[in-house]
């Protein structure tokens, strides 16, 4: 059996690593990326304030997968063909009997006139190294930062992150009262997340923001970002000398280019709750590449629902216990809809930390709680430690 996997972090690496350790030499698996390495990307908040190094936090993928017999190519694919079982990559053509799409997303930088230009953005190595950049800059003449993120956002908790380490970054350098701090969020209420909140959410965040003296604005867009402002969609403008907004995401042109594939308007993947195909039964989807339909009542201001590592890594899991399934030509696939997987997320708040564990992601729930940890982030680096090593050594198979 021939797999190919597009895409290799959270969810591609996992699924592409447990086929190849369950089916052996039943399953020739080969996993096509555009990068060298895996990049842990929830420790990116750490790299424009010099708490990381991006060479921290990757991970060479070619020793790993072939140590594991899994062969990895660095290459673009640029579109599947269904019918042919072929995908096409810049480099050349493959096959498949079972296709995994894990590519991740895109950034829509579009969403808002000056988004592109003049917002920093920390998603990437690349965006956070440039924002370490415009914060040094800023250090020697600073000014008011707006931090947020714009209408149909999923990725607030990334943004909320860096908003506290940028606040203790600013006090560490001696320059905190010489700054207005702004947090801007299409979000109705402070720690809605994209899942509808959890219980004591908002009320821990508001006491955040009084304790830390942030201004904030909820349930508002971004209509225009200027080089020295920020003009929301309310009208108001806000005077900004830095200013980091986490876009939408969407699907790669991977996607988009492959018409057969019926993606929706955001252009990720359609799926059943086991990841395969709406359509099309050898074609599977993980991570933050399936489409997931928000679980709440959009307001104004629309935002969308976080795609974060640990249910990537499930899903990754699914796909390949549901493809290992069909080979062996049982039909019980395992269905684990998105929405149904456990919360587990760690809020880095400057060296301080809030545990969010629910029994799901989205309501229904019958247990949520969030816990504040004000004396250390330990929980979030013993994260990061584990997730490395656990990469470094292959080991897909533990949680």
């Amino acid at each position: 059996m021939r797999v190919l996997v597009i895409g290799g972090n959270f969810a591609g690496s996992t699924a592409a690593l447990e086929i190849k350790r369950k089916l052996k030499g039943n399953a020739d698996v080969t996993l096509i990326d555009r990068n060298e390495d895996f990049i842990y990307i929830p420790s990116l908040i750490w790299v424009p304030i010099k708490r990381r190094e991006v060479k921290d936090i990757v991970v060479p993928r070619r020793r790993i997968l072939e140590k594991k017999g899994i062969n990895f190519i660095l290459d673009t694919a640029l579109r599947v063909e269904p019918s042919e079982n072929k995908v096409y990559t810049e480099k050349g053509e493959y096959e498949y009997d079972h296709l995994i799409i894990a590519t991740g997303p895109k950034v829509n930088f579009d969403i808002a006139k000056g988004v592109k230009e003049h917002a920093s953005y920390i998603g990437t190595p690349v965006g956070a190294m440039k924002t370490r950049e415009k914060l040094e800059a800023f250090k020697l003449n600073p000014g008011p930062i707006v931090i947020g993120a714009t209408q149909n956002a999923g990725c607030m908790g990334a943004a909320y992150e860096f908003l506290f380490n940028i606040e203790k970054w600013l006090r560490e350098e001696n320059i905190r009262e010489k700054v207005d701090l702004y947090w801007v969020t299409p979000e109705p209420y402070l720690g809605h997340f994209g899942i509808d909140g959890m219980p004591l959410g908002e009320a821990m965040l508001n006491k955040f923001m009084e304790m830390f003296n942030i201004k904030f604005r909820t349930g508002v867009g971004i209509q225009e970002v200027e080089s020295d402002a920020v003009i929301l969609s309310t009208g108001e403008v806000i005077e900004s000398k830095f200013t980091m907004l986490m876009p939408p995401f969407v699907g790669v042109d991977f996607i988009t280019n492959s018409p057969d594939l019926h993606a929706p308007a955001n252009h990720f993947i359609p799926i059943l709750p086991n990841y395969r195909h709406e359509t099309i039964p050898n074609i599977w989807a993980a991570g933050l590449t399936v489409d997931v339909k928000p679980p709440f009542t959009q307001g104004a201001i629309p935002f969308t629902l976080p795609k974060t590592g640990y249910p990537s890594d499930v899903t990754g899991k699914v796909v390949a216990a549901n493809i290992i399934k069909t080979f062996k030509g049982e039909t019980d696939l395992i269905e684990k809809p998105w929405g149904k997987i456990m919360g587990m997320c760690v809020m880095d708040a400057g060296k301080k930390e809030v545990l969010l564990l629910s029994n799901h992601l989205f309501k229904p729930r019958t247990f949520a709680i969030m816990i504040p940890n004000v004396l250390y982030d330990f929980t979030k680096v013993l994260l990061e430690k584990y997730f490395l090593w656990k990469l470094r050594n292959g080991y897909s198979y533990l949680p």
